[in-house]
């Protein structure tokens, strides 16, 4: 699986996740980001077009060589100055009360140890800090989440570790933030199974 997740994944997913649908989602998501940020799951980049001008600088954290390979064209284009600063989403690089703000886009899912990154976007974040995140996880129906946990041991080894039935919010509040808004539902013409997305602002 070696080949297949650390080449093909990054370019499918780099495909997948560059839609008309999703980059309207990255807009929304990335809207309010300022001062200083942490971007974990950095990918390749997909979301450094939506920078907003309030934005000083990005610290991208990114385990995929290929996936910043990828991202070269929009690193040179940045409107902010962007630097792959560690590897890890579970173990960060910085010291305590670093960043104003976080992003997670389509990062929550993959995280091995989820509630170990979530605290420590929590530790580096400053008091009141905010995260940032748009990300698909476990669907409200009970016949949608049944079908989740059958695909998932399947699905999972394809898509770099990817887990589909993760209750976003429930693991963001669990690990203390406080969720100031989170607006949730199925994309439009995505099997559902893979397209119950939560769009949202937690705060530190």
């Amino acid at each position: 699986m070696g080949l297949w997740t650390d080449h093909v994944v990054p370019r499918i997913a780099t495909a997948a996740l560059g839609t008309a649908q999703v980059r309207a989602m990255r807009e929304r998501v990335c809207a309010g980001l300022s001062g200083e940020v942490v971007e974990i799951g950095f990918g390749s980049g997909l979301n450094v077009p939506h920078y907003p001008a309030a934005v000083t600088r990005v610290e991208a954290v990114e385990p995929s060589d290929v996936g910043w390979r990828l991202g070269a064209e929009r690193l040179a284009a940045a409107p902010v100055p962007v630097r792959r600063a560690g590897l890890d989403g579970q173990r960060l690089p910085f010291a305590d009360d670093s960043f104003d703000c976080a992003l997670s886009t389509f990062t929550m899912c993959t995280i091995p140890d989820l509630g170990a990154a979530l605290s420590e976007l929590r530790r580096v974040l400053r008091p009141g800090g905010r995260l940032h995140f748009v990300e698909h996880g476990r669907a409200p129906d009970v016949s949608v989440q049944r079908w989740q946990r059958r695909i998932e041991p399947l699905y999972s080894p394809l898509a770099g570790g990817c887990r589909l039935s993760r209750p976003i919010t429930e693991l963001v509040g669990a690990a203390g933030f406080t969720i100031e808004r989170v607006d949730a539902g199925y994309v439009p013409k995505d099997p559902k199974p893979f397209g119950y997305v939560y769009e949202g602002v937690a705060r530190s």
